[in-house]
């Protein structure tokens, strides 16, 4: 066997798991650490049971137990066997078991404590993987509570080995060398204004020309790869060009990764998958776009969706690695030297972009009532888990105190994301769960059928497709099936239609119709999402949407399956409502009652309730007032006065703030459905209740609401007016005062609005003796000619006040 850098840390590696249960290896790619750290953990004497693996793809996971069995001269499934989804090699000798890291989940969940598991090896751990974050949480707390004899082993070539090792109790890191193979790096520049495609075939190109070996380029998912793949076919047609992805079936996958058997140059696009793990033989040349697509889950839309960001350093590191894993190499970029240190160092955790909903089951079924307690290198968010816990109650997999139910409990034993395990029970209770099945593999693995948007289309053709990849998806489907008819009892045969099973598992992606062309749609979540025109579903009024890609306003439906208005009202009763709703009607100042049958966000009818619940239309009233101010009651002018008076007095109890506080108290018992349907006076009482004897009487003292002339008339004191309070009042009520009106304690001098007999302006002061001896002379000429019949003496602070004319006056002297 050829030696690897790795053996010359195994023996140190070995005693560290020996002698304690935990350890963490960091060897750089091409080391040696996936294919020949499990095997040699099978002649210690600790090591009486099966080593799993932990792959992060299975592709990987494949490749690995093929290699290692060829290592050993053995066919997979003998010592070294694996276990993916679609497909598996795995014997009753079978003692070192590769298989991805959910299905890992799985079996912990099943038997926690490992019954014959001696080691759990984790590969790749810097990729950190819901699943290899859940899984390594879980099994640390399995070694802790049931099986300190289990042996844990973290490995990686970039990860932070301090903090594994802080996470598994302090336990030993280990660094393995790599093979030191030259590596060049040629920076070839962006070029925004180039399709990704072009600019990849031209790199491409100018690696076939310059470069020996095969070559290994990355790019950010299929589509890119097919387009990248028909440029190469025009200008290399006789290059063989393979593509290596996770729709790829395993032969392909196979070809991808193994030297051509006629010695042929290959030319390997490939998305992320190849990042890590992989080995490809005589591959010497990497051309990296310099892109990485991952799902993210968007808590605004709903929908988990792929979003291409920029690859970080360490990917981008990893990458070129793969050109130097078997001898010199050389990576070309397309980016620019200066722009890479603006890159992120790391891809971030998909602990904190992911939906949680699935991890958040899996707690459950756990156990962990408080899942920040788990042993984890980066907690799940606390916004992200408490919207995880939402949707597993929407779903009945949690009772209202987080506690898993036994339909949960149902649900966690389908490997799938928890909407789609909820189909699936659903559908078997109703004689479905064969078409529920084939849908949920459909909507996880992409590729199955071709593309289009119509995943009842797409079934069609994957039920037509003969390929190796299609039959193994199928036999998949048939047991899940199986499984989900075990797990509910016997019910209806009446199967549901498609359309009715995906809106089953995501309800608020039921979605209506906007427009005449079907480019726009309503959720019952409340979303805004796009369909292209030109689809075939665009002519549907109604459809269920299973997937959406975008930012959150206008995200565009990429897979969904037509519904008529028939079926929801057959099938989807359940998820309606009818309830009585209430509209502001602008500019009458008053509230509609409506009957409203609605699916979430969408109206499905409207109509007028003839007997609205009065209490309901109190608190909308209520809360329109406090949403837009007092300015919507209509206060009569005592009431108007009363509060400028309170406001310049510094009453707490009719500010603004108060009153908007308390509007529960004094407002809602006059509140009918129309506001100027308010009693003017029963209103100026409510306001006036809400002073205290004391609280009147401060009011009265500081702000009266009038002032008595010396004719014996009232005036109301204007609070508001912005040259300080005020009154207004014809001149001859002041006849016989010679000093100047004050209010208030301490007193303070009224401002003064004198009027002529008719009502117009005279005069406005605050000095009423300065004006009777100054101005007054000029008023009095003036006066006397437009108003002859009135007295304008020439020492008006000596004469009696009296608004009669002369003749009256004289006749009541």
């Amino acid at each position: 066997m050829n030696q690897l850098p790795i053996h010359a840390v195994l023996p140190d590696l070995l005693a560290a798991l020996r002698d304690g249960n935990g350890a963490v290896l960091i060897a750089p790619p091409g080391a040696g650490k996936t294919t020949a750290v499990a095997t040699a953990l099978l002649g210690q004497d600790w090591c009486t049971g099966t080593v799993l693996l932990l792959s992060p793809r299975r592709v990987a996971a494949r490749a690995a137990a093929e290699r290692m069995a060829a290592m050993l001269g053995e066919a997979p499934g003998e010592t070294v066997g694996y276990v993916t989804r679609l497909d598996s090699k795995r014997s009753k000798t079978t003692r070192v078991v590769v298989l991805t890291e959910a299905i890992f989940v799985s079996t912990i969940l099943n038997d926690p404590d490992l019954a014959g598991v001696s080691a759990v090896l984790f590969d790749e751990a810097h990729e950190r993987h819901l699943d290899s974050d859940l899984g390594l949480a879980l099994a640390i707390e399995s070694q802790s509570v049931l099986r300190p004899d289990l042996r844990l082993l973290v490995m990686s070539a970039t990860i932070d080995g301090a903090r594994f090792s802080r996470l598994l109790s302090d336990a030993p890191v280990i660094e393995s060398a790599g093979k030191a193979h030259p590596l060049a790096i040629k920076w070839l520049g962006a070029r925004p204004e180039a399709r990704i495609d072009e600019s990849m075939a031209s790199a491409i190109l100018t690696a076939w020309r310059e470069e020996q070996g095969d070559i290994l380029a990355f790019l950010p998912g299929v589509g890119e790869i097919e387009r990248t793949r028909e440029r190469l076919a025009e200008r290399l047609p006789a290059a063989l060009v393979l593509p290596l992805h996770g729709q790829c079936d395993p032969a392909a996958q196979r070809a991808a990764i193994r030297r051509d058997p006629e010695g042929r140059q290959r030319i390997v696009l490939a998305t992320a998958i190849a990042e890590t793990s992989l080995t490809l033989d005589g591959v010497s040349v990497v051309v990296d776009a310099g892109l990485s697509r991952r799902a993210e889950f968007d808590k605004a839309a709903g929908v988990t969706r792929l979003v291409t960001h920029r690859a970080s350093q360490a990917a981008a590191a990893q990458r070129a690695g793969r050109a130097a894993r078997q001898g010199p190499g050389v990576a070309y970029r397309l980016w620019d030297e200066a722009a890479h240190a603006g890159r992120p160092p790391f891809d971030p955790p998909e602990m904190l972009v992911a939906d949680l909903a699935p991890l958040m089951l899996t707690l459950a079924q756990w156990g962990a009532t408080r899942p920040a307690a788990l042993p984890w290198l980066d907690p799940p968010p606390v916004a992200a888990l408490s919207a995880a816990r939402q949707t597993l109650q929407s779903l009945a997999a949690l009772d209202a105190a987080g506690t898993i139910t036994q339909h949960g409990r149902s649900m966690a034993r389908l490997p799938m994301a928890p909407q789609l395990a909820h189909m699936l029970l659903y559908a078997a209770q109703h004689g479905a769960e064969s078409d529920a099945a084939r849908l949920a593999l459909l909507l996880q693995e992409r590729g199955l059928g071709g593309r289009g948007d119509d995943l009842a289309a797409r079934l069609q053709r994957w039920d037509g497709d003969r390929s190796g990849r299609a039959g193994d998806s199928r036999r998949l489907a048939g047991r899940w099936a199986d499984q989900a008819r075990n797990l509910v009892a016997g019910g209806a045969r009446d199967a549901p239609p498609l359309g009715v099973l995906l809106a089953e598992a995501y309800p608020d992606n039921i979605a209506r119709r906007r427009d005449a062309a079907g480019e726009h749609w309503l959720t019952a979540g409340g979303r805004g999402l796009r369909l292209d025109p030109a689809s075939p579903l665009a002519r549907s009024e109604w459809l269920a949407v299973g997937d959406a890609q975008g930012e959150a306003k206008g995200a565009r439906i990429t897979g969904a399956i037509a519904l008529t208005e028939a079926e929801i009202a057959q099938w989807l009763g359940h998820r309606t409502e009818r309830r009585s709703t209430l509209r502001w009607i602008e500019g009458e100042d008053r509230v509609e009652a409506l009957l409203e049958t609605r699916l979430g966000a969408i109206t499905l009818s409207r109509g007028s309730d003839p007997a609205p619940d009065p209490e309901t239309i109190r608190d909308f009233l209520l809360g329109k007032v406090r949403a837009e101010g007092l300015g919507l009651v209509p206060l009569s002018k005592a009431s108007q006065a009363l509060l400028r008076r309170a406001r310049y007095a510094g009453v707490a109890a009719l500010t603004d703030e108060a009153l908007l506080a308390d509007a529960a108290e004094w407002l809602a018992p006059l509140l009918l459905r129309r506001l100027d349907q308010i009693d003017p006076a029963r209103l100026h009482e409510a306001l006036r209740a809400r002073l205290d004897y004391a609280a009147q009487q401060a009011l009265d003292r500081l702000a009266p609401a009038q002032f008595t002339s010396p004719a014996g008339t009232g005036h109301a004191i204007d609070y508001d007016d912005p040259g300080g309070p005020s009154v207004e009042l014809r001149v001859q009520a002041l006849f016989g005062l010679d000093r100047h009106p004050t209010f208030g304690q301490p007193a303070l001098p009224l401002l003064l609005k004198l009027t002529d007999p008719g009502g117009k302006p005279l005069q406005t002061t605050r000095d009423l003796p300065g004006f009777w001896r100054g101005s007054w002379k000029d008023v009095q000429r003036d006066m006397k000619g437009r108003y002859p019949k009135h007295r304008w003496p020439d020492q008006p602070w000596t004469e009696a006040p009296s608004l009669k004319t002369k003749n009256a006056f004289n006749r009541s002297g």
